[in-house]
């Protein structure tokens, strides 16, 4: 078997199931209904390596747009590491990201020297909690459904480099999962999400004006995820998110880099981003 009997071609909407079942098994923890969210993302953002009509590979790169763009699910099944597919895949990705776009991508430990030498630039850690839900949901968290959707979209946009209306409104949504928001004066101040995952169940993001606003929050969230394990992925640049989540008694168990390519974006991931939405799609 050589690099030539190797082809990249766009990912079918069913294959990016399976991605996701790879994903699981090197031990990422994703959402069980995520694949929907985020193919609708980028539809033509998603890639998979074919091996004499094998899938063997695949990499995500979703163009949210012409300024901004995740790289994601960059895997190789283990068997077929070493051979120079992987290679083959983050060339077609970049390929069609172009060279004007901001690329975004977390890069496990293993792989961070060879992402900088790439171009990548680290900017923060995201730090992965892990607590067992319960609890209950506390005054004045209301479900998010009840907030005008206009509302989320432009809160939203002040947190992430693009606007990404399309994706919202199917993570909000998604079954067996719950979304709240605090509002005050009639305007959005905060907002998360959890979802059911492949272990347990993964919050984010978890978005709010401050540290107050946010621990109302998790305590909601961890309340949906009721005796089960909960995660969630803090950026280590909000030092109040790591107080957050040790305040409950969550434990790190993983971590990896946000990265850029270009310039880091001037957010204000610091004060008020206390979970990463999801570390495949940003």
């Amino acid at each position: 078997m050589t690099i030539d009997n190797f082809t990249v071609r766009p990912m079918r909407r069913s294959e990016l199931d399976l991605v996701i079942d790879w994903a699981a098994v090197e031990g990422w923890n994703p959402g069980t209904y995520d694949a929907e969210c985020f193919y609708q993302a980028d539809q033509c953002g998603f890639f998979v390596g074919e091996l004499n009509n094998e899938l063997v590979a695949s990499i995500s790169a979703v163009a949210y747009s012409k300024q901004f763009a995740v790289i994601g699910f960059y895997i190789v099944k283990p068997q077929f590491r070493g051979q120079g597919f992987g290679m083959k895949m983050w060339r077609a990705a970049m390929e069609y990201l172009g060279t004007e776009r901001n690329i975004s991508l977390d890069g496990v430990i293993a792989q961070q020297e060879n992402y900088q030498k790439s171009g990548f630039q680290i900017a923060y850690r995201h730090i992965r909690y892990q607590a067992v839900g319960g609890g209950v949901v506390p005054d004045g968290v209301v479900e998010l459904k009840t907030v005008p959707f206009e509302q989320l979209v432009a809160y939203d946009q002040k947190l992430f480099p693009a606007e990404r209306e399309q994706f919202l409104r199917l993570w909000i949504k998604q079954p067996n999962s719950v979304a709240y928001g605090v509002v005050s004066d009639g305007h959005i101040v905060g907002y998360g999400v959890i979802r059911q995952s492949h272990a347990g169940f993964r919050i984010g993001p978890l978005n709010s004006d401050n540290e107050q606003i946010a621990d109302q929050l998790l305590l909601a969230l961890l309340a949906f995820g009721c005796d089960a394990l909960v995660f969630l992925d803090v950026p280590s640049s909000n030092s109040e998110a790591i107080k957050l989540a040790q305040r409950y008694g969550m434990k790190p168990v993983s971590e990896v880099a946000r990265m850029y390519n270009k310039e880091i974006p001037n957010l204000p991931i610091k004060n008020r981003v206390f979970a990463v939405t999801s570390l495949e799609v940003g």
